[in-house]
């Protein structure tokens, strides 16, 4: 599986959804036990690999501004929510975090930002297929700490100058 199968999988189960990360997740696992078992690999690595490379300070920050507070898990949370909004989305918030403000459209952080279930849907697919956990990935794990220059996410001067657009629509 490519880079542009991945994303159509992910693109297409969420606009089947109607943008709701539960519904997303079932449609994904759904779509996904329609592959051969080594290509469910493949989608799990492109999934893994993205997650990881969202593993950066200024998502973080991003994250903990729009949700209202952002803890370890909820910022894992956050990043499949992340992926699951599609490519044009997750690589303008690893570009510019602070482009969310223009890339999600209506974000309820009661609703949106956390589709921990998306980060299951590759090993629920796998196991469904043949039975047995989903195999190791082959891939670096992810850093102790998060990459880029970090933020403290209590400094509500710093965090507005890091993310003016996020901080006037969140802040």
């Amino acid at each position: 599986m490519d880079e542009t199968e991945f994303w159509e999988i992910v693109d297409s189960t969420r606009e089947a959804a109607g943008g709701d990360p539960e519904e997303h997740a079932d449609l994904l696992v759904e779509r996904l036990t329609q592959l051969d078992p080594e290509s469910v690999v493949d989608f799990a690595r492109h999934f893994e690999s993205r997650f990881n490379r969202a593993y950066r300070w200024d998502v973080w920050g991003a994250a903990d501004l729009m949700l209202g507070g952002a803890g370890d898990d909820a910022f894992d949370f956050f990043r499949c929510w992340l992926i699951g909004q599609g490519r044009h989305v997750f690589e303008g918030a690893v570009h510019d975090p602070d482009s969310l403000a223009q890339l999600t459209g209506s974000f309820d952080p009661e609703v949106d930002g956390d589709a921990e279930d998306l980060g299951y849907a590759a090993d629920e697919a796998y196991e469904q297929l043949t039975g047995v956990r989903l195999p190791d990935l082959d891939l670096p794990a992810q850093p102790a700490e998060p990459e880029g220059v970090y933020i403290d996410f209590e400094n509500a001067a710093a965090v507005a100058e890091r993310f003016p657009r996020l901080w006037e629509r969140f802040g």
